[in-house]
């Protein structure tokens, strides 16, 4: 056995390694099939299979569930591209997830939703300020329920007046949605640039 075979071999052999971070992902022509008929799924409603629906793959029955509300904020949420971003930049730096954090930077950034130093601070925990209103009043309700899960009358009124309360579900629920993804990415530990199996 050569050095590179040995290396190989002791590769698969290590509990963390995998092809997304330390989850093995299944090649396509390999899934169970109710593996395959949930990443068909999931690939049909969000025209790929993002990068944590690739592990929850692993649970076919959750994933079914779960993805439509990925899909949900893609189209028909109450919330803005950059609200939506916002929150989730809150969450993912707070969570210290590598991937989402790195992902959603270049998201926040590339697609024009908001500047790169806003959206610095927001993955770093920084104050920040934002000149539109309802986008400050999206970052003061993320910042309190990530930091301190209270959320003070007047800040509450405010949100309600300018999100509604549609508006306020909408960030809570992303808030949680980024919770689940993060802690997703975190438990598998997926890096920053992971790109997994190409299918």
């Amino acid at each position: 056995m050569t050095d590179i075979d040995a290396m190989k071999a002791m590769l698969e052999d290590a509990s963390d390694f995998g092809t997304f971070g330390r989850y093995v992902e299944t090649p396509v022509a390999e899934m169970q099939p109710a593996e395959r008929e949930a990443f068909d799924y999931t690939k049909n409603l969000r025209g790929l299979v993002p990068g944590p629906h690739k592990i929850w793959a692993a649970n076919p029955a959750l994933l079914t569930k779960i993805a439509p509300i990925g899909a949900y904020y893609q189209a028909e949420s109450t919330l803005s591209k950059a609200e939506i971003e916002i929150a989730t930049c809150v969450i993912c730096g707070f969570w210290g997830a590598a991937y989402s954090s790195h992902e959603h930077e270049k998201i926040g950034v590339a697609l024009g939703h908001l500047d790169p130093a806003e959206v610095e601070a927001l993955i770093a925990g920084l104050p920040t300020k934002f000149g539109d209103a309802r986008q400050q009043v999206v970052y003061e309700l993320s910042t309190a329920l990530a930091a301190t899960r209270v959320v003070p009358g007047g800040l509450f009124r405010r949100a309600q007046d300018l999100l509604g309360d549609a508006g306020i579900v909408d960030v809570t629920v992303l808030l949680g949605w980024f919770s689940a993804v993060s802690l997703t990415l975190n438990a598998y530990d997926v890096p920053a640039n992971a790109t997994g199996l190409d299918q």
